[in-house]
Parts: structure tokens; C-alpha cells; sequence
């Protein structure tokens, strides 16, 4: 078979198109319909919090952030890389190295999220007193501001290069590459992973412990509650079932970014394009996808109040006062 180029008209310096099988059709529409649901499901946990007062708790405010990385990976980030991997990126240098870089952002700024609500849960299963005072929603929005900011800035330095030059690590046309080097990348991993999921598993099992041996206490005490002891029981509970849903949230979270960060590990130049593991990268942009997820299976309140956007009950006056709780 004849090889086909990217650019015919480039014949010494175009990329190669790789050979299409028939199952490409198939991956590239079951990639497309993940991309489309990524982006409808992290809709529906930005208009739920953002819209009903209920919802705007600090801890929701993370979970916000959150889900905004995650709808910009499926709207965007996405799509690219099902282009990416046709074999022939014909957008331009700019949008390559535009898409690289927030795609460098959008990792960063969902293990900041993730360290913040690990912080979160933290303090209010191991510090509940003094959880209200110290947890504000402008303390936290703040932090959320400084995740984000600290991850555009952080990944403009160590793109600098890649971003100053134009098609510096690709070697024909038609291809987007972006290339860290071992020891940049080496500083990258343990900033941007090793760093963050040990500070995470250190807060998570401790919050864990804390919430068992609360939960012991409560049982040998429950025959004596009364109605006040009672409320700070319910509520107790409601903070570790919450402390139990996001630890799932944790655990899908670290299962869909280890393949991504394997060749740091593995001692190999870390590269992305289409010489980058496709399912390392897929893996990691699934993630978007599961959190919603996570919440639809574990949280009332966001099936109650994607009932109530999906049947346009949000346009009624008043309807950001519902109880969703």
C-alpha cells in the first residue's frame, strides 16, 4: 500500500499518515460520545452547585473547581487528541502548543484540587469544632484561585522552551510534540505526583482512623443520646459518609493518573503526542468522566437536583431555595 502523507505538498519534511484500520471508526466514535458525556455530566455538577444555596459549602466549592478542570478536558482537551490521534495534527503550531500547555495546566490544577479537598475532609472529621471557623467559603475560594493560578504559572516555566519556539521537538510537519527532559521531568513528577499523593494517602488514612474511632464511640454511647447529641451524631455521619464518597473520588483519581506518570518512573523522557502512551493519556482524561459519576452513585443530593434540571424546574422563580439535602 502507497504511503500517504499529511501534507502532499511538503514531500521531504511531512509526516506520514499511519495506515487506518476499520476499528479506528469505532475508537475514535467511542472516544467521541466519552468527550460528550464528560462535558454533560460536569455541566450538570457546575449548574447544581452554582444554583441551589444548599450546595454552596466550602467543600462544594472544591468540587466546583474540580468539575470545571474536568468539563474543559472533555470540551476541549478531548476532542484535540482524538485528532492527535488520526496521525496528522494539521491545526498549527499555536494550537499545539496552546493545547499542550493546558493540558499540563488542567493535571496540575486537578491535583490541586484534589490535595485541597483532602485538606478539607480532614479537617472536618478531625477538627470539627473549629472546622466552621477555619473553613470559610472566601478562605477557600482563595485557595482555589491559588491552585489555579499556581499550576498556570508553575507549567509555563518548565514549558518555556516548547512554548518560545515553534515546532522545536517535532521532526516533520504534521506532528505535535512536546518533549520534558529527565531531569526537568524527574522535579515535574515529584511536584506534581509524588509529592501531592503522598501528602493526600497521609490525610486520607488518617481521616479514615479518625472516622472509625468516631464511629465506635458512637455505638457505645447510643443508647443515651438525646435530640441535641443526636444532631451532632447525624451530622457526624453525614461528614464521614462524605469523607467516604471523596475517598473514592482519591482512589479513581490515583488509578487513572499512575499510567500517566509510568514513564517519569520508568526512567524515559517524558513525551506526549503520538509517541506518548495513548492509554496513559485516555486513562488520565477518563477521570473527568468517573467523578461525576462517583457522585451520581454516592450523593442524593445531585441526582435530586439533576432531576430537577433535567425537567427545567431550576427556571421557576425560587427554585435555587429547593431542598436538595
Amino acid at each position: 500500500m502507497e504511503t500517504e502523507l499529511c501534507f502532499p505538498l511538503l514531500l521531504n519534511s511531512s509526516c506520514t499518515k499511519p495506515l487506518q484500520h476499520q476499528a479506528f471508526i469505532f475508537i475514535y466514535s467511542l472516544l467521541a460520545c466519552i468527550s460528550v458525556l464528560t462535558v454533560a455530566l460536569n455541566l450538570l455538577v457546575i449548574i447544581s452547585i452554582s444554583h441551589f444555596r444548599q450546595l454552596h459549602t466550602p467543600t462544594n466549592v472544591l468540587l466546583l473547581s474540580l468539575a470545571v478542570s474536568d468539563l474543559l478536558v472533555g470540551l476541549f482537551m478531548m476532542p484535540l487528541q482524538i485528532i492527535l490521534l488520526r496521525g496528522c495534527w494539521d491545526l498549527g503550531s499555536l494550537i499545539c502548543r496552546m493545547f499542550s500547555y493546558t493540558s499540563f495546566i488542567l493535571t496540575s490544577a486537578s491535583v490541586g484540587n484534589m490535595v485541597l479537598i483532602s485538606i478539607d475532609r480532614h479537617m472536618a472529621i478531625c477538627d470539627p469544632l473549629s472546622y466552621p471557623t477555619k473553613v470559610t467559603q472566601t478562605r477557600v475560594k482563595l485557595c482555589v484561585c491559588l491552585c489555579w493560578a499556581s499550576s498556570v504559572f508553575y507549567n509555563g516555566v518548565i514549558l518555556i522552551d516548547f512554548l518560545k519556539h515553534q515546532n522545536i521537538y517535532s521532526s516533520c510537519y504534521g506532528e505535535c510534540v512536546v518533549m520534558i527532559n529527565f531531569i526537568t521531568g524527574s522535579v515535574d513528577v515529584v511536584l506534581t505526583f509524588v509529592g501531592p499523593i503522598s501528602v493526600i494517602i497521609v490525610l486520607y488514612m488518617r481521616v479514615f482512623v479518625v472516622a472509625l474511632t468516631q464511629a465506635r464511640a458512637m455505638r457505645s454511647h447510643i443508647s443515651g443520646v438525646t435530640i441535641q447529641s443526636s444532631i451532632k451524631v447525624t451530622a457526624k455521619k453525614s461528614e464521614r459518609k462524605a469523607a467516604r464518597t471523596l475517598g473514592v473520588v482519591i482512589v479513581v483519581f490515583l488509578i487513572c493518573f499512575c499510567p500517566y506518570f509510568y514513564p517519569s518512573f520508568g526512567g524515559q523522557n517524558l513525551i506526549t503526542g503520538v509517541e506518548f502512551s495513548t492509554f496513559g493519556i485516555w486513562l488520565l482524561f477518563c477521570n473527568s468522566c468517573m467523578n461525576p459519576l462517583v457522585y451520581a452513585l454516592f450523593y442524593p443530593w445531585f441526582r435530586r437536583s439533576v432531576k430537577l434540571i433535567l425537567t427545567l424546574q431550576i427556571l421557576q422563580p425560587g427554585s435555587c431555595d429547593t431542598n436538595v439535602l
